[in-house]
């Protein structure tokens, strides 16, 4: 599946439905934030476990501990699982 990339003019609510779109509880992703400069770009990888009302939830844990908020993601990527490929 292709990398989503969010505009970052849309609002909150619009990213979190374009994220929704996109993935599924259980896929593995790789996001990264608004690219601002080099050294600023957070990415973040892990399985989404919850589209919350202010950010993507990833391995079950809070904002503060590793889930995304939607006004700072640019890409969101799936990860493919080398198992699954087999």
């Amino acid at each position: 599946m292709p990398n989503l990339t969010v505009s970052p003019d849309v609002d909150t609510k619009r990213a979190k439905t374009l994220v929704q779109e996109h993935v599924d509880i259980g896929d593995t992703v790789e996001v990264r934030s608004q690219e601002r400069t080099m050294d600023q770009i957070m990415v973040v990888t892990g399985d989404v476990t919850g589209f919350e009302p202010g950010y993507l939830e990833l391995d079950g844990q809070p904002l503060d501990d590793g889930s995304v908020r939607y006004d700072e993601i640019h890409t969101v990527s799936t990860i493919e699982d080398e198992a699954n490929e087999a």
